[in-house]
């Protein structure tokens, strides 16, 4: 007779993400994960709170579910089927049916998640709403540019992230800074060869370096009604090709008009569970414009964990046990994937600086609950390996950014990284 579990977690991908989503089950219910990857990575390597799956064939359908139900049938506790990915979570809500079964899948409609994951009717959403969203045009993969009512530079990125994952071009990027016509036009091209005939969003550039970006998470219960809303100030993004535009620090706090309108947008879908918004304040007038819903906690997740609102404690009061956290006030955390030498470096604002020094400081690979020789060597070394990635890709001097430009990579930045290889970049 087996041991019973309170929850058996499977989590969708490789990356940092899934290790942090991996520990806050762990940290709240004292359970193992199954995190199912491509191949194996180093971010979940040696860990002891973890099982990996490994399936080169995940992104295929058919495949995750088989290998889902295939987990569930000897798991230890009811399994809950979760990822930081969004193609994986269009996949779970595509295949619910055939998972629920044996899994709970705590995202929303296949209809909800297409109205926000498609960044042409998320623009035209936050238009409707009157929350503050770069000025937008929209062009199809392999179109002409024609009459464009926008400034240069701009900023373009796909329309359709489930499509672009499965398209490979010289140059691409997550997000492309584009300085003329003549780029754009390029790009167009690029992607529409390659087979994105999807669309392409493109938007004003709100300037600013990293610290004028913002996050902000919320979740909302199957009832629709906002139970959590938790963001911070990001100090400083990724800025290699693979992870570009993930925070590398974030410094949590309560940000009002970002909250404001993150509420307003998820009350108004009906939204339910996690959404993760990218939010750059405009240094001009102090205003946050929102880029994105991301249907699915973020790679940085376990800075809701830090501040007191483990992301498990969520789904499992809304899907298994109905108890829902007590309401308290989050913690403000320094979180960090760099070191602390090389974050003081980036950061000049001296009123930053002074809460840098209140804040605690917290890793989400640095758990005293998963420590081995290994993986502690591991840890340190990624840590460590941040400086070399950050002189050779400058925030304020990147391939592909002008001075000063956060999260943007011009259209040369080079070769794209294969899903695996993004898993763990």
């Amino acid at each position: 007779m087996r041991n019973i579990a309170a929850v058996h977690p499977v989590i969708l991908g490789g990356d940092a993400g899934a290790y942090s989503l991996a520990r806050a089950f762990h940290e709240g219910y004292g359970v193992t994960s199954t995190v199912v990857s491509i191949r194996p990575t180093p971010n979940i390597a040696h860990s002891n709170i973890i099982r990996n799956v490994v399936e080169p064939r995940l992104d295929d359908p058919d495949v995750m579910v088989e290998l889902i139900r295939r987990v569930a049938a000897t798991a230890p506790g009811p399994v809950v089927a979760v990822t930081c990915v969004d193609w994986y979570v269009r996949a779970l809500a595509e295949h619910r049916a055939r998972l629920e079964d044996v899994a709970t899948v705590p995202y929303p409609s296949v209809g909800l998640l297409d109205r926000v994951m498609d960044k042409q009717r998320f623009s035209e959403l936050c238009h409707e709403l009157g929350v503050p969203h770069p000025r937008t045009e929209v062009r199809d993969g392999g179109a002409e540019v024609g009459a464009l009512d926008l400034r240069f530079p701009v900023i373009a990125k796909p329309g359709d992230n489930t499509a672009w994952h499965q398209v490979s071009f010289h140059g691409k990027a997550k997000v492309h800074l584009v300085r003329d016509r003549g780029e754009l036009a390029a790009l167009l091209k690029a992607a529409g060869d390659a087979g994105y005939r999807r669309p392409m969003i493109i938007q004003e550039y709100v300037p600013g370096d990293d610290s004028q970006m913002r996050i902000m998470t919320t979740y909302s219960d199957l009832d629709g009604t906002v139970r959590m809303a938790w963001g911070g100030r990001v100090l400083l993004e990724e800025h290699t090709p693979g992870t570009l535009g993930n925070p590398a620090a974030i410094l949590t706090g309560r940000l009002s008009q970002v909250e404001e309108d993150a509420r307003r947008l998820v009350e108004h879908l009906g939204w339910t569970g996690f959404a993760n918004f990218d939010v750059k304040v405009d240094p001009r007038t102090g205003v946050g414009h929102f880029f994105e819903l991301n249907p699915r906690t973020g790679r940085s997740n376990y800075y809701l964990t830090a501040s007191g609102l483990n992301p498990a404690a969520y789904w499992m009061a809304d899907h298994l046990t109905g108890h829902w956290p007590r309401a308290t006030e989050p913690l403000e955390v320094l979180y960090r994937i760099v070191p602390g030498f090389l974050l003081d470096k980036y950061v000049n604002d001296k009123s930053v600086r002074d809460a840098l020094r209140r804040a605690r400081v917290v890793h989400p690979l640095k758990y005293r609950g998963d420590r081995s020789p290994r993986r502690d060597a591991w840890v340190r070394l990624a840590e460590l390996n941040q400086v070399r990635k950050f002189s050779q890709y400058h925030p304020l001097q990147e391939a592909g950014g002008a001075p000063g430009q956060s999260g943007v990579a011009e259209s040369a930045v080079g070769e794209p990284l294969p899903s695996s290889e993004r898993e763990v970049a």
